[in-house]
């Protein structure tokens, strides 16, 4: 039976996030957005042609335009604001540089195997004292795209990623792959623009609840 990804209502998401949109928040939060790819890195191509570096891009700039909208806004950053490359180097120093409490890369998937779905989520392979913490983010991101837009979960995994590698001493840290851009199914709903302010609402809410 085919597998489809569910059209939540924008609105119903956003009930769900009183603690975002109305409750008080005991301390600020110090969030670092690494947004994957840009400029001449393109990132993985859909089969509609759409670009990784765009989709997380879109992502990433409605998450923090829905923050921005919430009565008790965190303080987050990007590594990138518009269609420009930035070294692997400086995205993770910029965790560092702001004490970030949380490190979240954002990427797409892509496979030969066009049947291939779902979402994964990468931790550090290396032990910190944040190691725990960020393995229970990574399972609290599957399980909210599962629940609230009917992502597959492939699991929380651990991998040797720059980012993961260079930010694993400062904060929880993981690497997000949200969907294969390479399954007409999933490559479709992601480049739609409703189902982009989906995803990001649903990252700022395992973020807020973290």
């Amino acid at each position: 039976m085919k597998k489809v990804l569910k059209n939540v209502s924008f609105v119903f998401l956003l009930s769900k996030m009183r603690i975002i949109f109305g409750q008080e928040i005991s301390t600020q939060k110090q969030i670092v957005i690494d947004v994957g790819h840009g400029g001449k890195d393109s990132g993985a191509i859909g089969i509609n042609g759409v670009k990784e570096k765009d989709v997380v891009l879109d992502i990433a700039l409605e998450l923090l335009k829905l923050n921005e909208q919430s009565k008790n806004p965190m303080d987050i950053y990007l590594t990138r604001y518009s269609d420009t490359l930035i070294s692997l180097t400086d995205r993770s120093k910029l965790s560092k540089v702001l004490e970030a409490d949380v490190f979240i890369s954002l990427h797409s998937n892509h496979s030969d195997n066009p049947n291939a779905r779902g979402v994964e989520v990468y931790v550090a392979k290396a032990n910190s004292q944040y190691t725990k913490d960020a393995t229970w983010l990574a399972f609290q991101l599957q399980a909210v795209l599962n629940k609230e837009l009917g992502f597959e979960s492939r699991g929380v995994k651990f991998a040797n990623f720059q980012v993961l590698r260079e930010t694993v001493g400062y904060c929880p840290s993981v690497l997000f792959e949200l969907g294969f851009l390479s399954n007409i199914d999933e490559g479709s709903y992601i480049s739609d623009f409703i189902n982009i302010q989906r995803i990001a609402l649903s990252i700022l809410l395992s973020i807020q609840n973290h």
